[in-house]
């Protein structure tokens, strides 16, 4: 199967894990050990300052950017931080996925957050989503998941709510006519 990487999953709607429920995941890495990515439509129950507030990290108080949510990024490792954001090579740990699209894991990135030195645009999540060698093809082969190119505008311009529509959109037919039956017509 081709890499999945620098892609959205985009959860059908007969996912029924309440975790993955209209879930859009960004896949960070997909190769033949398995994937890894971030659900970037789920707000946890914290304000991107009340994390850095638990960090002891120091930022501009006046920052709006600051006042949104940290995303579950998924079940696995919920104390591991991501950022995604666009490409900057000033952080210590990150990887650029494409032209547009970067994560960072490194404690810099946060301790930058609020100041001039930030990227303009970004997303906290806390924890990922991973898939073992084959489970993700799998669950694709069983419909769970549809997939398209990951866009950007989807990431860091359109609001949480609408991210799961949006991506579901862009797959060229109404998601609600797919059948729950794979192999049948």
């Amino acid at each position: 199967m081709e890499s999945l990487q620098n892609h959205f999953l985009i959860a059908t709607p007969t996912m029924d894990d309440p975790l993955f429920k209209r879930s859009v995941t960004y896949i960070c890495e997909h190769n033949e050990d398995g994937a890894m990515g971030l659900i970037i439509n789920q707000p946890a129950n914290l304000k991107v300052n009340s994390l850095l507030d638990k960090l002891e990290i120091v930022y501009p108080q006046t920052s709006e950017q600051l006042t949104g949510p940290v995303f579950t990024g998924g079940p696995v490792g919920q104390e591991r931080g991501f950022v995604i954001h666009p490409p900057q090579d000033n952080w210590r740990s990150s990887l650029k996925l494409s032209d547009d699209i970067m994560v960072t894991t490194s404690r810099d990135i946060l301790e930058a957050l609020g100041s001039s030195a930030a990227p303009l645009k970004f997303l906290l999540t806390l924890g990922y989503a991973g898939w073992e060698a084959g489970q993700l093809e799998k669950e694709l082969a069983e419909n769970a998941w549809l997939s398209i190119p990951a866009d950007p505008d989807i990431l860091f311009n359109t609001p949480v709510a609408e991210r799961w529509q949006k991506a579901t959109e862009k797959l060229g037919f109404d998601v609600w006519q797919l059948g729950p039956d794979v192999g049948h017509a």
